[in-house]
Parts: C-alpha cells; structure tokens; sequence
C-alpha cells in the first residue's frame, strides 16, 4: 500500500512538498544537514531519500569546505574519496532524484550512487558508514525497529544517526488548527493539484500513528545509539532525533 501512495505522489512530490510546508521542509532538511556537519571523504547513507533532496544538501556542504581549501591541488581527491549512497524502495522517487540530479549536473557525479533497497534490510556491509540520516520516511517503514538496527549496523563506530520526521504537537490551541489543517486541508491540496486525494489522507494518518518523541528516542536508544536526543521544529510538527554509534 505504501509503495503504490509513494508511486503514485512521486511526480508532484516536491511542489506538494512546498504546498503542505509552505516551503518550510527546505530549512527543516538544511538543518538536518547542519546537525550531520558533513566532511569530504565520508561514507553516507540517506535511506528514503529518493528524491535526493539530503544527498544534494550532503555534497554541497561538502563541496563548500572543498571551494574553502582550494589552494591545495591535493584536495581535488576529496569529492571521490566522498561517496554518498541514496537508498529507497520505490523506483519512482529514485527516478525523479535521478533527473533533478542530471538537472543539477550531478548526473555523472561518482560521488552520488542511487541504490533501490529496503530500509529493513539493507544491502551495505556492517561498520561501512560514517553517517545515516532518513527524512520523512521511518513513519513508513513496518517495523521502526528493524530499520534502527539496520541504522546502527551500517554504521561505524563513532557514526551519527540522524532522522527528520513529521511528529506531535502538544500545545494544545496549535494542536487543534495544526489537526485541522492536516486532516481537513492537506487532503483537498492533494486533490486539487495531485488528482489525489487518497494518498495524501494515508500520509496524514500516517504522522499520527508514528511514536511521540520521547518514545521515539527511547525506540533509537534500545536499538544501540548513545547520546539520543531530539530537536522540535516549529512547536513539534518536525522533530529531528540523532544518535551516535560508540
């Protein structure tokens, strides 16, 4: 059922995106990648990440401590040492992230490698990453916990989970207009510029299924992860959570 949703809003998926956010999912995913702090020649994985949309963040914030240390000719290795793999079920959202890479000249790119893959069972060897970030796509998975143990497994010591994910409201007043707002607006957008109004239903049923934050973190704590906390965005509609593999 998941797969045909995200086959079904892979082609409007980033004007939705800006529609339902009000374009505010572009500073959510750039502060994902500010807590990451990416370095040139790390091994990266962003699973759920189709589109590309972190792995473009990834490669640019390295490419600017590259542009900063320019003066040494030694530094041109950098960009191949660095390997950012981009892990998703669904053919489609890799698909659109393959052609927005191509549009970014990032089609040749041997840094960035798109790989078709399930988060609960991952494809990469043990200890082969130095970081792991997923950005509105846990709420979708099965089993949360398979996907924390693939998380922690993949990663090396020392490596840093990362994950963005729409979450609670508390407050109550906010919590009530943020309910409406979810359950009553964001379907009918779905309808009037996807043709789709059911997918974007499933979506929203979806974010209030997934686990509040304290359990959330208390789930990526018993998966292994030390230091686990977790960072409100907007009064909880996002959450960003981390971790650390010692």
């Amino acid at each position: 059922m998941v797969g045909k949703v995200f086959s079904n809003v892979a082609s409007n998926y980033d004007i939705m995106n800006d529609l339902m956010s009000a374009g505010l999912h572009r500073l959510w995913k750039d502060r994902l990648v500010s807590k990451l702090s990416p370095f040139p020649g790390m091994k990266h994985l962003d699973v759920a990440g189709g589109t590309g949309d972190v792995a473009f963040r990834i490669l640019e914030s390295i490419s600017s401590i590259r542009r900063r240390a320019l003066q040494d000719p030694l530094n041109d290795g950098l960009q191949e040492e660095t390997q950012i793999y981009v892990c998703d079920i669904n053919p489609n959202m890799l698909n659109v992230g393959k052609k927005r890479a191509v549009e970014r000249g990032l089609g040749e790119d041997k840094s960035l490698t798109w790989v078709q893959g399930d988060a609960e069972v991952l494809s990469f060897g043990d200890n082969s990453m130095d970081g792991y970030t997923i950005a509105f796509g846990i709420r979708n998975v099965t089993h949360i916990e398979k996907v924390l143990d693939e998380a922690n497994r993949v990663l090396k010591r020392g490596g840093r989970f990362l994950c963005l994910e729409l979450s609670h409201v508390e407050v109550p007043v906010f919590k009530e207009l943020y309910d409406f707002y979810s359950f009553s607006v964001i379907p009918q957008l779905g309808e009037l510029v996807a043709g789709d109004r059911e997918s974007y239903q499933y979506l929203v049923e979806s974010i209030r299924r997934f686990p509040p934050q304290e359990k959330f973190a208390s789930m990526i704590a018993e998966a292994g992860f030390q230091k686990v906390e977790y960072e409100n965005l907007v009064g909880g509609v996002v959450a960003i959570h981390s971790g650390l593999k010692i």
